[in-house]
């Protein structure tokens, strides 16, 4: 008997956790961080509703923090097995943790000073370096494709899932008596019409399939439109000689943009002086990038390579600069025209793009330029609302730049994308549960499947299913 135990992800995008159990082994798929507002972050603080020593393995599918941000908790509560992901995943998922554990040592300190004055007991953080580097040592790569046993009658096999650098779809083999039984985890499915990353791979037969529905309930903006009014906002910007500042994400979504800046730089439309990435955490990915480019589809390939012998982003957009040191990330604030400046976070709260808000959004020939998604209650999504103000440590900058929304850049399968994918496995058709959606979304796509005889089900908080 087999079982799978749904403990995130569930009701909503973020606390991936899923709990495999055979008569002789348990493995959790992923151990992602509930991230959001603060009732949702609450969640991290609770202890892990399984024995983490009794677990044999954790497979990750891939490094973004709502997949692993719980590992170290995991670690710290007694896990001493093995963590199977990806070589790139395991590159990038160096960078992630420590980058987490370091915002939430500064929470933590900015916090206590309030609670000392309060005279209120103070908080610890919920890991720190220490524990993540003692959680990587856990970690082990494995290729795409390459069959690998993970416990006593489990074994794994990684497919490329597109979404970003590394990440996975996971195909998992149980051993029971004489049968052998697939579950196949999606983990998060790439949008084949974005850049760099191949399609995601196609899975032709599975006894259960858990499939994640970010976007069960609309497709994605055409790219093709999305590029030409990216174009388009390039081409003004460089008529009216404002700057334009780009908030992203470190993984995937600053690299797509690097990549796409770089085709307007070849076809002679990019008249910006200089292209700024001014975040040394999307400076250590987009290295990362750079050593597995042999993850990248054939199409992007051959463009990069037709500018120069030695293939990388930073030849294809030959202006691009990195800005490291605080120093040299102060100093763009003192640039008042003929800059593109790419900075986290992406949502606008946090990070060093707030300060060239603060500098840029006044201005009137200024652009900011929002390429991926703004939660509710982000400085980001108030932009995109139609805000007047900007508040900053206090202070109120009026907001006279253009502000432009794109939409067709995420990482994420759309919903027919979905269903496309889906619709590629054999009959017997495998039972379909879905998660990492919100209600909305997957409800729509629980409709969308079960009108062409899937049957899917969406599966409740700690409920259990057996197959």
């Amino acid at each position: 008997m087999t079982n799978i135990t749904f403990y995130g992800a569930i009701e909503g995008v973020t606390g991936s956790a899923y709990l495999l159990s055979t008569e002789r082994s348990k493995v959790l798929l992923d151990c992602g961080l509930f991230q959001g507002g603060r009732e949702v972050e609450k969640e991290n603080l609770k202890a892990l509703p399984f024995d983490p020593q009794e677990l044999d393995a954790v497979v990750l599918s891939h490094a973004h923090l709502d997949h692993s941000g719980r590992l170290p908790l995991l670690h710290k509560q007694g896990f001493r097995g093995s963590i199977y992901m990806t070589w790139a995943s395991f590159d990038l998922l160096d960078v992630l943790l420590k980058d987490a554990a370091s915002l939430q040592l500064r929470d933590a300190e900015w916090e206590n000073k309030r609670r000392r004055r309060a005279r209120r007991e103070e908080i610890h953080p919920l890991y720190d370096v220490d524990d993540v580097e003692q959680t990587l040592a856990l970690g082990f790569g494995v290729n795409y494709r390459q069959r690998t046993p993970v416990a006593e009658d489990i074994e794994i096999r990684f497919l490329d899932a597109g979404h970003i650098l590394g990440s996975a779809i996971v195909e998992i083999f149980i051993r029971e008596e004489k049968e052998e039984k697939k579950l196949v985890f999606s983990g998060d499915l790439g949008n084949s019409s974005a850049a760099l990353l191949k399609d995601p791979e196609v899975v032709e037969e599975a006894d259960i399939l858990l499939l994640e529905s970010t976007y069960g309930d609309r497709n994605h903006r055409p790219m093709a439109e999305t590029l030409a009014e990216f174009e388009d906002i390039i081409t003004e910007a460089s008529t009216n000689g404002g700057n334009i500042l780009i908030p992203s994400f470190a993984v995937g979504r600053t690299q797509e943009i690097i990549f796409r800046l770089g085709e307007l730089y070849q076809q002679g439309k990019l008249r910006h002086q200089a292209v700024y990435l001014d975040s040394p955490m999307a400076i250590a990915v987009t290295e990362i990038y750079h050593r597995y480019q042999d993850a990248y589809n054939e199409e992007d390939k051959r463009a990069m390579s037709q500018t120069y012998r030695k293939r990388s982003l930073h030849n294809f957009l030959p202006v691009l600069r990195y800005s490291v040191s605080t120093q040299e990330s102060m100093a763009l604030n003192r640039i008042e025209s003929g800059a593109i400046i790419i900075a986290g976070s992406g949502m606008c709260n946090g990070g060093r793009i707030r300060h060239h808000l603060k500098h840029n959004l006044w201005r009137k020939q200024s652009h900011v330029v929002i390429v991926g998604y703004q939660a509710l209650g982000t400085p980001g999504r108030a932009l995109v609302d139609g805000a007047k103000t900007f508040k900053m440590a206090g202070e109120e900058i009026a907001v006279a730049a253009r502000i432009h929304t794109l939409g067709g850049f995420s990482a994420h399968a759309g919903q027919s994308q979905l269903i496309d994918w889906t619709n590629q496995f054999k009959a017997p058709r495998p039972r379909v549960c879905l998660v990492h959606g919100e209600q909305n979304p997957k409800q729509r796509l629980k409709q969308c499947l079960d009108s062409t005889g899937w049957n899917s089900l969406i599966p409740e908080l700690g409920e259990t299913i057996t197959f």
